[in-house]
């Protein structure tokens, strides 16, 4: 069995041993910033979930997206396994450097419609700049509908079994 120092010796042609040599300077690979090597791609569908959890946590908003993707959102979320897209009603455009949104959400009756469209609006930028590092240059926001106190949700609560 050979030591330690017999395996860190290499073979000449001659059939002589020489001692390996080690760098005593670490060596120094690529240049500059370690985050300047390389790029970084976010999905679409990052952008909106994003959104569309800063989006519902507005008071105010009661619900997003149109009636029809509601009602079939509600169906796809009472599948076993389905989960709840919480980028219903939300569209985003990802560039490099920057993003553009569309989000689509229902008020509650009785609240200023201009203020709920506002805090929407800085809370999704905040958060998607915040999270991504992307410069978010607009958020478009279209009200579809007011929930009345008296409407019944499309969406129930789960019942406990």
């Amino acid at each position: 069995m050979t030591d330690m120092t017999e395996r860190n010796r290499t073979q000449d042609p001659d059939g002589e041993r020489e001692p390996v040599q080690t760098r005593k300077t670490p060596i120094k690979r690529g240049g500059g910033d370690p985050a300047s090597r390389g790029r970084t791609t976010i999905a679409d569908g990052v952008v909106e979930k994003i959104a569309g959890l800063a989006a519902r946590d507005v008071l105010g908003v009661h619900a997003m997206g149109s009636g029809l993707s509601r009602t079939f959102g509600a169906v796809r979320d009472r599948v076993p396994g389905g989960s709840k897209s919480v980028s219903r009603g939300v569209k985003a455009e990802v560039g490099e450097v920057q993003t553009a949104l569309d989000l689509e959400i229902v008020v509650d009756y009785g609240v200023s419609i201009a203020d709920v469209a506002r805090a929407v609006r800085e809370n999704v930028i905040a958060a998607v700049e915040r999270m991504t590092g992307l410069e978010v240059v607009e958020v478009n926001i279209a009200v579809s509908d007011v929930k009345l106190p008296d409407e019944e949700d499309e969406e129930p609560e789960p019942r406990l079994q």
